[in-house]
């Protein structure tokens, strides 16, 4: 799918003045996603995609942006999740991590610069990340990013790690402490980040809403190592 490009001159906010929160799923379609948990992670994200849409605030607030890799690809540059289709992926090459985090934070600046043009406030982005392996590639420069970007406040970056992915790079990597998915409850961690942005939604761009811990006895995932 051709990369697209966002707005840049703000007329797309006319009818919608809503402050707006950009999220970005980072999901790994490498090989090694084959079989059960491509299955699993598709069946999540439809389910996602239904509830954010069905929440009224949400719907006018949240906008999402998927990056897959293996290889790198822009499936859905950002825009309202009424929207948004869900895609099916479909696994295929290596796990190049580092250059698909550098391009979803550079998608998220230039959506951000959008909103400064249009005159429209913004929540701190959420980059979403879900894999089941290691990075292929050079992350150096992935992993100044996310640190500068946490620091900065630009966005916030999570790392979701499926049943073979390596937690300590994911550790490595990552500012705050990544989660190791239980099983292949996809269902379930979507429903936790569909009720979180449900919150954020709901709350002012300068507030962080308290959210429900995943790694609860209940939730859906485990602490990482």
């Amino acid at each position: 799918m051709i990369d697209q490009q966002p707005f840049g001159d703000g007329s797309e906010f006319i009818d919608n003045p809503e402050p707006r929160c950009p999220v970005v799923l980072l999901l790994d379609t490498s090989y090694s996603m084959s079989g059960a948990k491509i299955a699993a992670l598709n069946d999540g994200l439809l389910q996602f995609h239904e509830e954010v849409a069905s929440d009224s605030l949400a719907a006018k607030r949240i906008e999402l942006s998927v990056v897959t890799f293996g290889p790198v690809t822009v499936l859905s540059d950002f825009g309202p999740v009424t929207a948004f289709e869900a895609p099916t992926l479909e696994p295929s090459g290596n796990t190049p991590m580092g250059e698909a985090i550098v391009r979803a934070a550079a998608l998220t600046r230039a959506r951000k610069d959008s909103y400064r043009t249009g005159g429209i406030d913004f929540y701190r982005p959420w980059l979403f990340l879900i894999t089941d392996g290691a990075p292929t590639d050079d992350v150096t420069a992935a992993k100044k990013t996310i640190a500068d970007g946490e620091r900065d406040k630009a966005f916030m970056f999570f790392a979701v790690g499926v049943e073979g992915a390596d937690m300590e790079a994911l550790s490595a990597l990552s500012v705050r402490a990544p989660l190791m998915l239980k099983g292949l409850q996809f269902k379930e961690l979507f429903a936790w980040l569909s009720n979180s942005l449900s919150k954020v939604s709901q709350s002012r761009t300068d507030e962080a809403p308290a959210l429900d811990n995943p790694a609860a006895p209940s939730g859906w995932a485990v602490a990482g190592e």
